[in-house]
């Protein structure tokens, strides 16, 4: 388990902290969505998870050991995998084996146990082809997949991703997710921030954070499904559970709420011919 007590963060030089006495627990195979407007601190906590940054006041512990002791830093990053943004932020080796290679051996893994390991997660994220490529060579969606193989070569409990699907094309956000989903059903605690509503209803725990602080924190569809905790800019409503909420709230026999353009279209298609028809017809839901 993860644990954060009371956790206060403050910048050099900024009077606001970017965490404002945060508690939480995150535990292995679940699947946790962190979601808020930007410079919220969603980025300064998923750093926390790993020790990559360290309380100003509070306490960050992960299966007990505490993340402000330097000792216990090469365990807890083991243990808690870290995907950056920015894929090239964490890709240091010359081809894509000896990047994905690279954190077991700084960690002195035997030489045969890495090199099976290394070939063994190459192959099931599909990247055997690629193993003898220089990283700068490949897609955006092929360097996401190497460095989440940086990652899960060291076999973590948990593994935390900021924003894992941006700038990727629909072929690899799908990609992603499966890999995120295949995590989950492997016992591995999952925890990734994100702005897509979709994203979202995929997991187990929705946080939604604003100001430093947690603000929102339960089932993705029983939050999204309660507009009155939206409409503001820091929680606009997804555009699509937004029109299907507004046509529901006008007559359109819709459950709500909707994650999908996909969904939505399958429920308004089903109201065609009947009621939904006379309420068109009457030009009040446009």
């Amino acid at each position: 388990m993860i644990r954060l007590e009371n956790v206060i963060f403050a910048y050099e030089g900024q009077q606001a902290p970017a965490l404002d006495d945060i508690s939480l627990e995150l535990r292995e195979g679940q699947a946790v969505a962190l979601a808020g407007p930007n410079g919220c601190g969603k980025t300064t906590l998923l750093r926390h998870l790993n020790a990559l940054l360290t309380p100003t006041g509070g306490r960050v512990t992960v299966d007990g050991l505490d993340t402000a002791e330097r000792s216990c830093h090469k365990e807890i990053r083991r243990r808690v995998g870290m995907l950056f943004q920015h894929p090239d932020n964490q890709i240091v080796g010359l081809t894509v084996e000896e990047d994905v290679a690279f954190g077991p051996g700084n960690l002195g893994w035997p030489p045969e146990t890495i090199r099976t390991r290394v070939d063994d997660i190459l192959r099931d994220l599909g990247l055997g082809s690629l193993a003898g490529r220089a990283p700068h060579t490949l897609s955006g969606g092929e360097k996401r997949l190497v460095s989440l193989a940086g990652v899960l070569v060291m076999r973590p409990l948990y593994v935390a991703f900021d924003e894992p699907t941006a700038y990727l094309d629909a072929a690899g956000r799908r990609r992603v997710l499966a890999i995120m989903g295949e995590l989950r059903r492997e016992g591995i605690g999952v925890v990734h921030i994100t702005h897509d509503v979709e994203e979202m209803a995929l997991a187990d725990r929705l946080l939604f954070m604003d100001k430093g602080r947690i603000v929102l924190d339960g089932p993705p569809r029983e939050l999204l499904g309660r507009p009155e905790h939206f409409g503001s800019d820091a929680f606009p409503l997804p555009p699509v559970t937004d029109l299907v909420y507004r046509l529901s709230q006008r007559g359109w026999p819709l459950a709500t709420p909707v994650f999908s353009v996909e969904e939505a279209c399958g429920k308004i298609d089903a109201c065609r011919g009947g009621t939904a028809n006379g309420i068109r017809s009457g030009g009040e839901a446009g």
